[in-house]
């Protein structure tokens, strides 16, 4: 069946956000839309345009020609949505006891939306073509910050990810070591962008990340896109 859709479990009056599954024709009145295949998605009607796979755009009376998977995500009401810890959002504070005091950094509920085939080499861009293809869980979460702040540098993560930009204005920082004072690559996040994978594939189920954060310049909404191998 085409367009079947449901809410994500970070879904509120404050965020739309919907998953919609092997769309086609389907309207979208204003939102940012991210492909989450590693097919192409197609948009538009007179003018057709080809979204790659992990990207996205932000459509505003747009229309989803074709997509196998994708998410309609928007902030609606930006009054009060730095109130999203009294929504059931946590503290990552409460997650990782080494976590700063001091940084307000916020993750929304999580929510595993299926699964999905692919190459992880292809899906970090160190080749074209799948050699070797395999199946990973796809998770979603929104994180929220205000202003300047410093979402903390990591290299950790047992998955694959990327991110997009949904409200506000970030970036996505590289570092040669836990300081900031390293910085090398800084990559700018407006709405509707997402960013090129960060790892690199060092083995099977086996990645590296450099030194990495995100850097919320505005009050910011951003998706986090996460490919948690299987088997």
């Amino acid at each position: 069946m085409h367009n079947q859709t449901r809410d994500l479990a970070f879904a509120d009056d404050f965020i739309l956000a919907k998953l919609v599954e092997n769309a086609r024709d389907f309207a979208v009145e204003d939102a940012v839309v991210v492909n989450l295949s590693p097919e192409p998605m197609v948009t538009g009607n007179d003018h057709p345009a080809i979204v790659p796979a992990w990207k996205s755009t932000w459509l505003k009376g747009g229309t989803i020609k074709s997509a196998d998977r994708a998410v309609i995500i928007k902030v609606r009401q930006p009054t009060n949505l730095g109130g999203c810890m009294f929504r059931g959002w946590d503290w990552l504070g409460n997650r990782i006891k080494s976590f700063p005091r001091d940084t307000p950094l916020f993750i929304s509920a999580q929510d595993s939306i299926g699964r999905v085939t692919t190459d992880a080499r292809v899906f970090t861009n160190e080749r074209k073509s799948p050699e070797a293809p395999q199946e990973f869980e796809l998770k979603l979460n929104l994180w929220w910050s205000p202003g300047d702040t410093d979402c903390f540098i990591h290299n950790e993560h047992p998955f694959l990810e990327v991110h997009t930009q949904i409200h506000g204005l970030g970036r996505m920082q590289k570092f040669r070591e836990r300081d900031a004072e390293t910085l090398y690559e800084d990559v700018v996040m407006p709405i509707g962008y997402s960013h090129d994978p960060f790892c690199r594939v060092t083995g099977p189920n086996q990645w590296t990340y450099p030194w990495h954060r995100y850097y919320a310049d505005t009050d910011s909404v951003w998706l986090a896109v996460e490919l948690h191998p299987q088997g």
